[in-house]
């Protein structure tokens, strides 16, 4: 008798197949399009996707973190473990 495990990775594996089934088609329908402007719009659609996508691992701080981080910079300042930005831009020039 399979074991729910067992039967949940079988529906993961399905899924992943209907996924890639589905991006296959989708690719398969994008080039046969014709149209620039219709081009331009998924060009745009998946800008804004990849940008959303990059900002979504920004979380926002609690006040505790926030706290913590303050007074681990200004323990830092105080202990000569920082760079002055002169010394950051020569590095990065």
């Amino acid at each position: 008798m399979e074991q729910l495990s067992d039967k949940f990775v079988i529906l993961i594996k399905i899924d992943l197949m209907n996924l890639e089934a589905r991006k296959i088609e989708f690719i398969q329908e994008f080039l046969k399009l014709e149209s620039e402007e219709k081009i331009s719009q998924f060009e745009n659609m998946l800008k804004k996707e990849k940008r959303s996508d990059d900002l979504d691992h920004l979380t926002q701080m609690t006040q505790d973190e926030l706290e913590k981080r303050m007074d681990r910079s200004e323990s830092d300042f105080q202990n000569n473990r920082y760079k002055e930005s002169s010394e950051l831009l020569d590095k990065y020039k």
